[in-house]
C-alpha cells in the first residue's frame, strides 16, 4: 500500500514540475507513517522537497499536490496540509479492505522480497572458541546471526551460515594445559596451586606443592567440564598419558570434546551451519604466509624490535599494528585478515560478521588491510553487539567466563526453553545492553512472559477455527472474504498494521536488526488479543453468516503474519497453548 502510494505521490509531483516547465529528474521524497495515528495513514514532504526548485510556498504546492492526488485512483479519500508544508494522508477504507484479499492469496508467502535477487550473502557468528560452553555472550550472537540470516534469506537473497572454528593460537594451548594438569592431578601426579595464586599474575607460585609439581597454567580454564575431560582421558588411556610430551593429545581431546557439546546447543536452538570454517585450516593451506607476503608487497609493513608491523596510519587509522610477535606468531589481526582474504575467494557480494562489542576495535584494521591489499572493503559488513548481563530479583547475576562461574546456555534452554531464550536475546537492538530478565523468561503467564504473549496470540487463530469447525462454519478462501463487513476502526486498525509487515520484514533485513520484528510482531499480538476478549463487540462467530466469514478471514490474515514474524525469529508458532 505505502508502495502504491509512493508511486501515486511521485507521479503527481513529476506533473507539477512539468507544469511549471522543469524537465529535471522527479526527487524521492518521505512517504511515511506519521507519530501519531489521528495524523493520517502517511505523511510525505515532497511540497518542501519541491518548494526551491518551483520557488513557491511550500504550503501552495501541498495543495496542488492535494488536489493531484484526488484525481489518482481514489487511493487517497482525505489529506491535510500540516505546519510548514507536510502533507498527511488517509486512505480510503475500502483500498485497506481489499488488502485482506491479497495478504490470504499469498499465504505464507506474505511478506517475501526478491530484492536480494539470489545474490550470495555470508553470514558469519558464533565462531566461540571451543573452549568451553557458549555464555549468554554466544547465546545473543547466536540468535542475532540466525535472525538475520532468515531475514536475508526472506528478502531474496542467497544466504551461508558460516562459523569460524577459532582452534588455533594460543588459547588452544592454554585448554590443552589446562586439561593435562588436571589429568596429572587426579592421577596424584601433580598438584594445582591453591585458589588464591590463581588471582595475582605477579605472585610466584611454589615449584612444588606437598611434594607434587605445580602443573596448572596460571590463566588456565577452571570450569568442572575441564575436570570432566580429563576423567574422560583416564577412563579410556589410565596413565598411559602421564608421560606424553606437550599439550597436543589433551588439546585434541577437549577441542573435540567442547566442540561437539557447542553444536548440540546449537541444535537446541534451532540453527544450523552451511559452514565450519577451522582457522587452523590457515596455517596448514598456507593462507597465512600467503597473506603476510601480499601485505610486505603492499610497502606497507616493516620490522621493528623483532617483531612485523603494520602501518596503518597511511590508511588512515590512528596507530600501527603488529601483525607478527617478536616471538614469530601471528597476532589475532593476522589470521582475521587472511580468513577475509579466503571468503572474498569464494564469490561472496556480502560479507557480514556478527561479533560482540569487544572486537569493534579490529573491524576498522580488518577493513584497512583489505583495501590495501585491493579488496572492496564495502563488502565487509560488521554487526556489533552489547553484552548481556542475567538478573534475578532485581540483582545481577555475577559471571566469570575464565572460571566458568557462569550460566551457559544449556542451562538456560533447561529453564526457558528455546522459544522465550531467543525472543529475549531480540527484543532489544544489537549496539543496546541486554538484561536478561530470569524471572520474566521463567514466567508461565502469557499475560506477563513476552514470547509466550506473541505465541497465545498465533494459538488463539487456530482455537477460533475449531470453534467454527465445531459449529459446521467452514473457513473462507481468500477470494471469499467479505473485506468491507470490517468497518470498526479496530478492524481497520488491525488490517493497517497486517499490512505492514512486508516493509517491516525488509528493513529488518537491510539493518541487520531483527528487534523490527518482536516490535512489529507485540503490536499486531496488542491489537488481537484485545480485540478477541471483546467478545461483545467483535464477536468472531455471529448470527452473520457474511460478517463471520469477514471475521474468520481477519482471523486467517493474523495467523499468517503472526506465523510468518515468529519463523523470522526462529520461534516456534504453536496452534494450542
Amino acid at each position: 500500500m505505502r508502495e502504491r502510494l509512493a508511486e501515486q505521490i511521485q507521479q503527481a509531483l513529476g506533473r507539477l514540475l512539468r507544469a511549471a516547465g522543469d524537465e529535471g529528474p522527479v526527487p524521492v521524497v518521505a512517504v511515511d507513517p506519521p507519530r501519531q495515528a489521528e495524523h493520517g495513514d502517511y505523511a510525505c514532504n515532497g511540497a518542501m522537497v519541491l518548494a526551491k526548485r518551483l520557488r513557491r510556498p511550500p504550503r501552495e504546492i501541498a495543495q496542488d499536490l492535494i488536489d493531484e492526488l484526488g484525481q489518482a485512483g481514489g487511493l487517497v479519500s482525505r489529506a491535510e496540509i500540516a505546519g510548514p508544508g507536510f502533507v498527511n494522508l488517509w486512505l480510503a477504507g475500502d483500498r485497506w479492505q481489499g488488502l485482506l484479499g491479497s495478504l490470504l492469496r499469498a499465504g505464507l508467502d506474505y511478506g517475501r522480497s526478491d530484492t536480494g535477487k539470489d545474490q550470495p550473502v555470508q553470514v558469519e557468528f558464533v565462531s566461540a572458541n571451543p573452549t568451553g560452553p557458549l555464555s549468554t555472550g554466544h547465546g545473543r550472537q547466536a540468535i542475532l546471526g540466525d535472525c538475520i540470516a532468515r531475514l536475508l534469506e526472506n528478502a531474496g537473497y542467497d544466504v551461508t551460515r558460516e562459523y569460524y572454528f577459532n582452534n588455533g593460537g594460543r588459547q588452544m594451548r592454554v585448554l590443552g594445559d589446562s586439561v593435562k594438569a588436571r589429568y596429572l592431578e587426579r592421577l596424584g601426579r601433580a598438584a594445582a596451586p591453591p585458589e588464591n595464586a590463581l588471582k595475582d599474575e605477579n605472585e610466584a607460585w611454589p615449584e612444588t606443592l606437598g611434594g607434587l609439581p605445580v602443573v596448572f597454567p596460571r590463566d588456565g580454564y577452571q570450569g568442572d567440564y575441564i575436570g570432566e575431560i580429563a576423567q574422560g582421558m583416564i577412563d579410556r588411556e589410565g596413565e598411559g598419558l602421564v608421560d606424553e610430551p606437550g599439550e597436543g593429545r589433551f588439546r585434541e581431546e577437549a577441542e573435540s570434546t567442547i566442540f561437539a557439546e557447542i553444536r548440540q546447543t546449537l541444535s537446541a536452538l534451532g540453527i544450523d551451519f552451511d559452514v565450519y570454517f577451522s582457522e587452523a585450516s590457515l596455517y596448514d593451506d598456507g593462507k597465512v604466509e600467503e597473506t603476510i607476503g601480499a601485505l610486505r608487497e603492499t610497502g606497507l609493513v616493516y620490522e621493528e624490535e623483532g617483531a612485523v608491523w603494520m602501518r596503518f596510519s597511511a590508511l588512515g587509522l590512528d596507530r600501527e599494528r603488529v601483525i607478527v610477535k617478536s616471538s614469530g606468531e601471528p597476532t589475532y589481526l593476522l589470521p582475521d585478515v587472511a580468513y577475509h582474504r579466503e571468503k572474498f575467494g569464494r564469490g561472496f557480494a556480502k560479507v557480514i560478521d556478527v561479533q560482540g562489542a569487544d572486537h569493534k576495535d579490529q573491524g576498522p584494521f580488518v577493513k584497512a588491510a583489505l583495501q590495501a591489499l585491493g579488496l572492496d572493503p564495502a563488502r565487509v559488513e560488521f554487526v556489533f553487539h552489547e553484552f548481556v548481563t542475567l538478573s534475578s530479583q532485581g540483582e545481577t547475576i555475577k559471571q566469570s567466563t575464565r572460571k566458568a562461574t557462569f550460566i551457559t546456555v544449556d542451562e538456560l534452554l533447561s529453564e526457558v526453553g528455546p522459544d522465550v531464550f531467543r525472543l529475549f536475546m531480540v527484543q532489544r537492538r544489537p549496539e543496546s545492553h541486554l538484561d536478561f530478565d530470569l524471572d520474566l523468561a521463567r514466567e508461565q503467564d502469557w499475560t506477563k512472559n513476552p514470547a509466550y504473549y506473541l505465541q497465545y496470540a498465533h494459538a488463539r487463530t487456530h482455537g477460533i477455527e475449531r470453534q467454527a469447525i465445531q459449529r459446521g462454519v467452514a473457513m473462507p478462501a481468500a477470494d471469499e472474504v467479505p473485506a468491507e463487513r470490517l468497518d470498526l476502526p479496530e478492524e481497520l486498525e488491525l488490517i493497517k498494521k497486517l499490512g505492514e509487515f512486508p516493509e517491516v520484514a525488509l528493513r529488518a533485513a537491510e539493518t541487520r536488526a531483527p528487534h523490527h520484528v518482536a516490535y512489529y510482531l507485540r503490536e499486531v499480538a496488542g491489537l488481537w488479543n484485545p480485540y478477541v476478549q471483546d467478545k461483545n463487540r467483535h464477536g468472531i462467530l455471529t448470527e452473520d453468516a457474511e460478517l463471520t466469514a469477514a471475521r474468520l478471514g481477519l482471523t486467517q490474515a493474523v495467523r499468517v503474519v503472526l506465523a510468518r514474524g515468529l519463523d523470522l525469529l526462529g520461534m516456534a508458532a504453536p496452534e494450542r497453548m
